[in-house]
């Protein structure tokens, strides 16, 4: 029994960290094209389209600002978490907000005046200067951030844009570990989308993936995590949108039509509910978590957000090992990506004072 829960422990683990892993393979090998027509896409790479890294950034296997942005989503709940241990008082939206105000700086931008304390503005995360390169960040990330007041609330914008859902990943990876209901990671993750996107069918993705991703990891289906998730969108004001969304891509998967047909039918990609539609998708259909990505990048819109959010649902489902290793060799910051993702699996028996809490402490720790 004991060697049968080791055995449990290392696949569970290993899930998380396909689920970060693949999310950022799936945004490296979209962001090359994220602005690109389809027909643009099948010229250049051919009539497969785009299966390998191709340069962007300046780099091979570069991340864009949805890797960057769930990296620090991690980073804010799990500080938020160790705040909570510590017998302080904690909100975790309010420290995903001020990660994000982080996140913000090493794109060149400044909150407003005296919204994020001069000890919070750096953090072991941010000390990576990879993530100091401006990747295409959104324009309401950036802006609703720039004009936060008070790190926490929701955004006052009419936002629908897929920036929030794009780094939702980690709440669900967060909540199977500390072991949140499901309602509840369903709060967190549209809490935590709402804080830059104040439309409904900008944050309740959210919303939906965090949940998705917590049934994933945990073991469930990816039908089983879909219908839990659906179960819980239901329950929110002004979820029609999402919902239709979510059923047209379920459809879409059961009646067979032509891959690129029906990723055209449920739209571009560029607001919540579609990028979440697509990536379910291509989840659905996939024949493995290769061709799951590459279906999800190869479309006129947001490839990168698609691929990403397609490579967190197949990553969590089916671990690590799943991913090419042509895609993982040159991947950007693959190691801090799995140790962020190793974190979020071990904070639950982290020590207060044990130096890789302190990764996240800011509160009482130099970085």
């Amino acid at each position: 029994m004991a060697s049968l829960k080791k055995v449990q422990v290392k696949a569970m683990k290993d899930r998380f960290v396909g689920c970060l892993l693949g999310g950022a393979a799936g945004d490296a090998l979209g962001g090359s094209v994220e602005f690109m027509s389809r027909d643009a896409i099948l010229e250049r790479f051919g009539p497969a389209g785009i299966s390998s890294y191709a340069p962007a950034y300046g780099g091979i296997g570069t991340i864009t600002d949805d890797t960057q942005m769930t990296l620090f989503t991690a980073e804010g709940v799990l500080r938020a978490w160790l705040r909570d241990c510590d017998g302080g008082i904690s909100c975790f939206a309010a420290s995903t907000a001020r990660a994000y105000l982080r996140w913000l700086i090493t794109q060149g931008e400044q909150p407003r005046h005296g919204v994020l304390a001069m000890s919070e503005r750096s953090s072991w995360l941010s000390s990576h200067r990879e993530l100091h390169s401006r990747r295409a960040p959104g324009n309401t990330c950036v802006s609703a951030l720039r004009t936060t007041t008070r790190p926490g609330t929701a955004a006052t914008n009419n936002s629908k844009g897929c920036g929030g859902v794009m780094r939702a990943a980690p709440i669900g990876l967060f909540a199977a570990r500390a072991e949140w209901s499901a309602p509840g990671t369903f709060e967190l993750g549209t809490a935590i989308a709402a804080l830059t996107h104040g439309h409904p069918s900008g944050s309740l993705p959210g919303g939906v993936l965090a949940v998705m991703v917590r049934e994933c990891v945990e073991g469930a289906t990816l039908d089983a995590a879909v219908a839990a998730a659906k179960d819980l969108l239901r329950t929110k004001r002004e979820h029609e949108e999402t919902l239709a969304a979510i059923e047209l891509a379920e459809k879409l998967a059961s009646d067979g039509i032509a891959a690129d047909e029906a990723i055209s039918r449920i739209g571009g990609g560029w607001v919540g509910e579609e990028a979440l539609a697509i990536s379910i998708y291509c989840a659905l259909v996939a024949d493995d978590f290769e061709h799951g990505v590459v279906l999800a990048v190869n479309h006129g819109g947001d490839s990168d957000s698609t691929g990403s959010i397609t490579g967190n649902l197949l990553g969590a489902r089916d671990g690590s090992g799943v991913i090419p290793e042509r895609w993982l060799e040159p991947l950007e910051l693959r190691d801090v990506i799995t140790e962020v993702a190793s974190d979020l699996y071990d904070f639950v028996d982290w020590e207060l004072d044990a130096p890789v809490a302190a990764r996240y402490a800011g509160f009482k720790s130099a970085v």
